[in-house]
């Protein structure tokens, strides 16, 4: 059992750290009291659906290879990891893990910088300088004001925070899946209204026929109340000691208790008398949503001390209500609607908003686009009136030099001298000259002044 599966998931805390959860489907004989071998199927990577999801992941990974800190957080319970002792415990685990850790923390705040620059950018927001350290305080799950190195801090912020985020999660979940309904349900009314009467009429006709067509199918047992053999591949909730042991066989990790990923496995085979992905009338996105409301009627009903986790003493005490001897029918998802007129029509009202909100923001990137091709026009306008003048410029430096009897200029202004051949009559009239010249310098030297004078 890992670290990770198992003292985190006792803690109760950490509850969707989870790396892997390997689903196992065991047939149980209803009528003989011998263990089932286990089937084992792919491991699946669980996401806990936080941002920073990864970077939790490889912390846990790094804590989990010390073999000090892997002691502590096994014996570890969730009151130590809420009031953050546990996170003591990182001054003494080894300095390679340290230094890994300290590498995670820089590529973490070095992929948040990025995160902040294309979130300024896309705002057009305009900064000569951007403060990393006053802009990375929005972020709650590591200590902004150390980017460096890892601490004790880091882990306690980063579990307390991975805490407080999990524990809304669902909330989230359910949200985000009930505005994906208003949104099909308002896609589903703008088709009908592009069609003619008559097209409308057909197809409002197969709608109808194929939501019907949804709704006949098996009963389904509401979880914890009692779900039998005849229903799926394991008879489930029967006090016999020998079922209830089957049922906790199915502890895939092995640590004594059901996860909340270990009971959503439970439920798939209730769930697959009502969703088929080759069907067209089933929402697989409605099923996991069934499969969310199913573990938290689960956890409501079962887990009394509230650790997310059922236990076998907890599982007991649960076939003790009065529920658990009058089973009654799961209400799915058809029969109880997850929004009402009112809130889908404020939310077509918001979507009508933002589309408007597009339009201006299309109209205006137009607007500039235009505006930029104007002022692309007229730059190419005064390049070529430039290079014009340049030219006419040029021409006239050579035309001007050409009457001085200046040698020409090259393309950068500057002079080039050619040789010049000299005319047959220049040569004529040189040569006669140059016997003359010959002679004169043949003649004698004029006499020195001031000599004597001989009689």
């Amino acid at each position: 059992m890992s670290i990770l599966t198992g003292s985190f998931w006792i803690s109760g805390w950490l509850l969707l750290l989870s790396i892997s959860v390997e689903v196992w489907s065991v047939p149980i004989d209803r009528n003989a009291a011998q263990q089932v071998p286990k089937e084992e199927v792919q491991e699946e990577n669980m996401d806990t659906g936080l941002y920073y999801d990864r970077y939790l992941r490889e912390v846990i990974e790094v804590l989990e290879t010390d073999p000090h800190f892997r002691e502590k957080l096994q014996t570890a319970n969730t009151e130590d990891i809420k009031n953050g002792r546990l996170s003591k415990e990182l001054d003494l685990v080894s300095h390679h893990v340290r230094t890994r850790l300290d590498e995670l923390k820089r590529q973490e705040v070095s992929r948040l910088r990025m995160l902040l620059k294309a979130k300024l950018d896309s705002t057009n927001t305009q900064s000569l300088q951007m403060d990393h350290a006053s802009l990375l305080k929005q972020f709650e799950h590591l200590d902004p004001h150390n980017q460096n190195t890892f601490e004790a801090k880091d882990l306690e912020l980063l579990i307390s925070t991975a805490t407080k985020d999990l524990e809304n999660y669902d909330a989230e979940r359910h949200e985000e899946f009930k505005r994906y309904e208003m949104l099909k349900e308002h896609e589903r009314r703008e088709y009908l209204k592009s069609l003619d009467q008559e097209k409308r009429e057909k197809e409002e006709k197969r709608m109808q026929e194929l939501k019907e067509k949804h709704r006949q199918h098996p009963k389904v047992n509401a979880p914890v109340d009692r779900w039998t053999g005849s229903s799926g591949p394991f008879s489930f909730f029967h006090v016999n000691g020998v079922l209830i042991y089957s049922l906790f066989h199915l502890d895939t990790n092995e640590d004594g208790v059901l996860d909340e990923q270990e009971l959503e496995a439970l439920f798939t085979k209730e769930l697959e008398k009502v969703y088929d992905p080759k069907n067209e009338e089933d929402d697989m996105m409605e099923m996991e949503e069934e499969r969310l409301r199913m573990r938290e009627h689960v956890m409501k009903n079962v887990d009394t001390n509230k650790d997310r986790l059922v236990s076998l003493e907890e599982f007991l005490k649960s076939t003790e209500k009065k529920e658990f001897s009058n089973p009654k029918e799961w209400e799915t998802l058809e029969n109880k609607p997850v929004y009402t007129e009112e809130e889908l029509q404020r939310f077509e009202a918001e979507l009508r908003d933002k589309e408007e909100e597009l339009k201006r923001r299309a109209e205006s990137l137009h607007q500039e686009q235009e505006l930029l091709r104007e002022r692309g026009k007229a730059l190419e306008a005064q390049r070529r009136e430039y290079q014009q003048a340049v030219l006419e410029m040029s021409q006239r430096q050579k035309e001007q030099q050409a009457v001085d009897g200046q040698p020409p200029a090259g393309p950068n202004g500057e002079l080039q001298f050619q040789p010049q051949t000299q005319k047959p009559e220049d040569k004529e009239a040189k040569a006669p000259a140059e016997p003359e010249a010959e002679a004169q310098n043949n003649l004698p030297a004029e006499p020195p002044q001031n000599l004597p004078l001989h009689t």
